[in-house]
């Protein structure tokens, strides 16, 4: 009986490890900032060519050099202040910590400076984005997700 209760405890533990490794590694649509790319279930860091920026999507944190050292903020520095995030080119970088090798990101992707070609998250009509509460179309995203659940609750009989 023991054998049998340390096997389901087993197999429920790894299947939540199992769940949170897919959440994290998967699609994180939702916590992308709307400026983002579309075209990208999963992305850790967007690098920004035009001003040698890093932007990491779990900590939502820019990162630049400030006087030769790498900072992390919340914010992008003054200098920056106008600069237009929905229209710059992103490169998505699956990497924990990128500017560690900027060198080689800043000049594989110095072709890309001055492009705008990417289209925003804010501007995607596919409904796989609006998961992204900043999205325009996530309230109206919500309340079909309410409905379309309430309505397969139903017996058979309708709503009454």
């Amino acid at each position: 009986m023991r054998y049998i209760l340390a096997l389901i405890v087993a197999v429920v533990l790894s299947s939540t490890v199992d769940a949170q490794l897919s959440i994290n590694l998967g699609f994180n649509v939702d916590r992308q900032p709307i400026w983002g790319p579309t075209g990208y279930d999963h992305a850790e860091n967007y690098y920004i060519p035009d001003i040698d920026v890093y932007y990491n999507v779990p900590q939502r944190m820019y990162y630049y050099q400030e006087r030769g050292r790498w900072i992390g903020r919340s914010s992008l520095p003054s200098r920056y202040r106008g600069f237009d995030l929905y229209n710059a080119h992103k490169v998505v970088i699956n990497e924990r910590t990128p500017w560690r090798n900027h060198t080689t990101y800043r000049d594989k992707y110095a072709s890309f400076k001055g492009q705008h070609d990417q289209q925003p998250i804010r501007d995607a009509r596919d409904p796989k984005y609006y998961v992204n509460p900043k999205h325009p179309e996530h309230n109206n995203w919500v309340k079909q997700q309410k409905q379309s659940k309430g309505n397969s609750k139903g017996n058979g009989r309708g709503n009454k």
